[in-house]
């Protein structure tokens, strides 16, 4: 087990490369399932989510290799194995394997979802759009299991805006009989990216970005090449380190319109904000940043991915600041660890309170899950001192290689390894 280390205070300048988007990734990967022939992805993110996908794929017997950030599939003699338990198990958006193997397989059996722990992830919505499909689905020993005898199209509308179940209906429909309509369907440029790649497969969706998705089943998926959309929470997450300690940081490989929601933000914050076409230019101000309020929405609202991270900004803020996390409740407990660093910040039902600005020291703490770690690295490098990060398999699960890039632009952090004592104090918190 490693630790992050952040010498914290430089000024970082120079350019940072996006990655492909990892909340598409973990959607692409399972799409490629219901394929006849080899798929190829270009510019997947480096991450564990996606190493760990490449391991379940190879599981159920498909030839599988993922080399320089290009990922190559031949699907063809995959097979419906049972998937309850083992890497399954670590992956939060392990329900995208049920809809793609029900769509190929009629049938699936997959672990309940895992990965970062944000509170209870309800799949009803799911389990709501494969049951209107026709399938049959079971809970036995904290797996799903999904029967169909055949699947057929339907008219479905989820009670509850969901990324997830919008991808999982998509997934499960595109190959059943007739005619699938999803109504009140979450609006992501996630969504649109995995619409893009089926339709590129042969399958026929109208509507992806919009609320009502039209699909209409086919009998076959064949190969083909798909590029995947740059990752906007990874944008985000830079833009927010910029607006905090940049002179001139450049974010390259970004589509500004999927990210306008932070821009606003921080702008209204006081950063320097320049937009390009598919690059931001940001400074931190040279006046003292302000307070905001921020409440996080469905897109294109403000990304509920992007809250801790730019909880660790407004610590810098003049005044009071209210965040608000209307989409996952338990997503606060990166808020105990800003505290040892100095942060005056309190939690209220779903929202945190800010006052500042704080002064920021570097401390020992540990990364919680995903953006709580991102938000970590964010306090690490304003803070004075030395910043150490436990935890960081959870930043590897989400960042390509976030080390390296901010070494790049005049970070000092480095990794080491845990001593034995450390690591096991390590698991214990866990647990």
């Amino acid at each position: 087990m490693d630790k992050l280390l952040i010498e914290g205070g430089t000024t970082l300048s120079g350019t940072v490369q996006i990655s492909g988007a990892k909340n598409s990734a973990v959607a692409l990967i399972p799409a490629t399932i219901l394929a006849d022939s080899p798929v190829t992805i270009d510019q997947l993110p480096d991450i564990s989510d996606v190493r760990t996908l490449c391991k379940l794929l190879r599981e159920v017997g498909g030839t599988v290799s993922f080399d320089d950030h290009t990922f190559v599939v031949d699907p063809r003699n995959m097979v419906d194995m049972p998937l309850p338990n083992g890497s399954v198990k670590r992956l939060r958006a392990s329900y995208y394997l049920m809809g793609a193997m029900l769509g190929r397989f009629r049938k699936a059996v997959i672990g309940l979802p895992g990965g970062c722990n944000l509170g209870p992830r309800p799949i009803d919505q799911h389990i709501k759009g494969f049951e209107a499909l026709g399938a049959k689905v079971t809970n036995e020993q904290g797996a799903i299991y999904l029967r169909a005898d055949d699947l057929h199209g339907a008219r479905i509308y989820l009670d509850v805006v969901s990324v997830g179940a919008t991808i999982n209906i998509m997934l499960a429909a595109v190959k059943a009989e007739g005619q699938t309509i999803i109504e009140n369907a979450a609006k992501e440029p996630e969504i649109i990216d995995v619409a893009t790649l089926l339709t590129s497969m042969g399958a026929k969706i109208k509507g992806a970005g919009t609320d009502v998705i039209r699909i209409e089943g086919v009998e076959h998926l064949h190969g083909c090449r798909h590029m995947i959309i740059p990752d906007r929470i990874e944008a985000g997450t830079f833009m927010i380190i910029g607006a905090a300690r940049g002179d001139n940081l450049l974010i390259d490989n970004v589509i500004p319109q999927h990210v306008e929601s932070l821009t606003a933000k921080l702008r209204e914050m006081g950063a320097d904000i320049q937009v390009g076409e598919d690059q931001i230019l940001i400074s931190r101000s040279v006046a003292q940043l302000k307070s905001a309020d921020v409440k996080t929405l469905v897109y294109p609202g403000f990304p509920t991915d992007l809250q801790q991270p730019l909880t660790s900004l407004l610590t810098q803020a003049e005044g009071t600041s209210i965040i608000t996390d209307t989409i996952y409740g338990a997503r606060f407990k990166h808020i105990d660890e800003l505290r040892r660093m100095g942060a005056n910040v309190k939690v209220e039902g779903r929202s945190a309170i800010l006052s500042g600005p704080t002064h920021l020291e570097g401390a020992k703490v540990r990364a919680t899950d995903l953006r709580a770690g991102a938000s970590l690295v964010i306090a690490g490098l304003m803070a004075a001192g030395i910043t150490e990060i436990a935890g960081v398999e959870h930043i590897d699960r989400g960042y390509d290689h976030i080390m390296e890039k901010l070494q790049k632009i005049g970070a000092t952090i480095w990794r080491e390894p845990m001593l034995e004592e450390e690591a096991r104090d390590s698991i214990k918190e866990q647990e």
